[in-house]
């Protein structure tokens, strides 16, 4: 068996605050390479939460939201 590390790029990284939020496009893009950095891979609960906050970055973003993030757990 070969173990290798996982590694998220840390510009697709959700931060919990922003000085300026992402555009419906940049959440969206920001999510599609956070799936492809972990295809075929099992997500770990932290891998899991970051892409939840992807989701509401996004969501919140479709509906012209603040950019309100609360952090997942």
């Amino acid at each position: 068996m070969v173990l290798t590390a996982r590694h998220t790029p840390s510009t697709d990284r959700p931060r919990a605050t922003r000085s300026k939020p992402r555009s419906a496009a940049q959440a969206n893009e920001a999510i599609r390479a956070f799936v492809d950095a972990q295809a075929g891979q099992d997500w770990s609960s932290v891998e899991s939460a970051a892409y939840e906050v992807l989701l509401i970055e996004w969501a919140a973003a479709t509906r012209g939201g603040t950019g309100d993030i609360i952090e997942a757990a």
